[in-house]
């Protein structure tokens, strides 16, 4: 078998030269990278100071979701996620056989009905402790607007994202008040969803800072800045985490799991297994492991062990109607509660809209108009 001809030194000498300048051009690009990141977290931090008149960072987790102190008889502490609200985003009763109506008005009924209905759910069917709740979580997990990054959304809206933003800071900031007044501290973890992007695709780098989402959680906390009742976490990246009572918690909107995809069987319980897993090595890798991720995006209810995704404020839509053919879903919200002893111990889903009722014929042919 024939060998290989030897390299001269002058051919070794022209490989290693070749070598120092890729690896000088990966060395330049990182640097770029990095500058890149400064000036992003720069800018962002500069936002912050300058127009919302807050410190560069949120202040760390509150001391009463550690759990120090709870005496014997508590019933941990609820938590609950708001997400996938898509204010200002319509959809039309009639195009989707009556399932679901959503506008501008719906959606303030639905959210007062949210507030009410998880205080009455966390006072009155959890059992009637002497012990009080050492307050709530409150997780807003994105897509809180509809946006306009499609143009059917564009032509069908009933907001702008300027509005929008408006409308939802003195809406959730009304509710939040409430949920203080009721459980006396509230904390608030926040991460941007896909909707609520000012850019016609989405990006990875300013992701955060380039989105509507933003700037209604750093708006909430300007506002409550002075009540130390309430506290947000406002992270720079797409995920947020926290611990309550010992258990990790990762909260993300879902939408950048690194998967894609699902079928007519499972749905999307494939990619959204697929990509916690995903999450878990991430994270693994840097030392920031977590017990239990939260989620929106894929507007259905699912609770798995280390897994809550949650269902939609908007409800049933077109593009889950035509183009998934998704299962009817009834608009809802998760809440659940974390015990210092025992961990995640109940789910409750806190339904927006009453429940369809489906009215039975004994006629050989009647048809209903939608509603």
């Amino acid at each position: 078998m024939p060998t290989a001809p030897t390299k001269t030194l002058q051919d070794q000498l022209r490989d290693a030269e070749e070598i120092i300048r890729k690896k000088n051009i990966e060395l330049n690009d990182n640097r770029r990278t990095i500058n890149d990141l400064r000036r992003e977290h720069d800018t962002a931090e500069k936002i912050r100071q300058e127009i919302f008149g807050l410190s560069a960072h949120s202040l760390p987790p509150p001391e009463w979701i550690s759990g120090k102190g709870t005496r014997n008889g508590a019933r941990g502490g609820p938590l609950t996620v708001w997400s996938d609200f898509h204010y200002g985003e319509v959809v039309d009763p009639s195009q989707i056989n009556g399932v679901n109506k959503f506008n501008m008005d719906i959606a303030r009924s639905r959210f007062q009905r949210l507030v009410n209905t998880t205080i009455d759910l966390c006072e009155n069917h959890m059992g009637r402790a002497n012990i009080k709740y050492p307050g709530i979580v409150i997780c807003l997990g994105g897509d809180m607007i509809g946006g306009d990054i499609h143009e059917e959304l564009l032509a069908t809206n009933d907001r702008t994202p300027h509005q929008s933003v408006n409308d939802l800071t003195d809406l959730l900031g009304a509710g939040i008040e409430q949920m203080a007044s009721k459980f006396g501290h509230v904390f608030v973890p926040c991460v941007v969803g896909n909707h609520g992007r000012s850019t016609k695709k989405m990006r990875m780098k300013k992701r955060v800072f380039t989105n509507y989402d933003w700037s209604i959680y750093c708006n909430l906390e300007r506002d409550f800045r002075r009540d130390k009742r309430i506290r947000f976490m406002v992270p720079s990246g797409p995920d947020a985490r926290f611990d309550v009572y010992g258990h990790r918690y990762l909260l993300t909107h879902g939408d950048s799991l690194g998967v894609k995809g699902g079928d007519g069987i499972i749905g999307a319980l494939g990619p959204i297994m697929r990509g916690k897993l995903r999450l878990r090595d991430q994270m693994l890798d840097i030392g920031a492991q977590f017990d239990t991720v939260i989620m929106g995006h894929w507007h259905q209810y699912i609770t798995l062990p280390g897994l809550i995704v949650n269902n939609a404020f908007k409800g049933y839509d077109e593009y889950a109607m035509m183009q998934l053919r998704a299962k009817v879903s009834r608009p809802s919200q998760a809440l659940w509660f974390t015990h210092p002893e025992h961990g995640i111990t109940a789910h409750w889903q806190v339904y927006l809209e009453d429940q369809i009722k489906v009215a039975r014929s004994n006629q050989w042919v009647s048809w209903e108009a939608a509603a």
